[in-house]
């Protein structure tokens, strides 16, 4: 449930929206310049209200994210989603990073010296090809 406060914590907001597990690690992020508010670094303590755009890094993605709602309790997941609505744009660079990380996953694996099972599975693949 959402309730109806004007101003809250940035720290406690993004603890209770469940993008980190313990507030401590929430003002962490603050400080250490993971979180900003409208583009501009701040303070764990600075007041958010609904309406204000967060930009959340969390190792290597990056979440834009509206305010939707202040929550001053913890509350269960399908209710913390709620509390902000992630921006398409967001989404879109999301994927493309990921599905890039994957890639890139998948290069590394090529550029590697196979190892025990690789060569197994490729005397296998050319006894089969042999036989054909």
């Amino acid at each position: 449930m959402v309730n109806n406060l004007e101003k809250q914590r940035l720290d406690k907001w993004l603890w209770a929206a469940r993008f980190y597990k313990t507030r401590a690690l929430a003002s962490e992020a603050v400080t250490g310049g993971k979180v900003h508010l409208n583009g501009e670094r701040c303070k764990a303590g600075r007041s958010i209200k609904v309406g204000d755009c967060l930009t959340v890094t969390r190792g290597y993605q990056e979440m834009e994210v509206i305010i939707q709602g202040l929550n001053k309790q913890r509350r269960p997941a399908s209710e913390a989603v709620l509390l902000y609505l992630e921006t398409e744009q967001s989404i879109k660079q999301r994927e493309a990073k990921t599905e890039l990380m994957k890639q890139n996953m998948s290069m590394d694996k090529l550029n590697k010296r196979p190892n025990k099972k690789d060569r197994r599975q490729i005397v296998r693949f050319r006894r089969k090809s042999a036989a054909e």
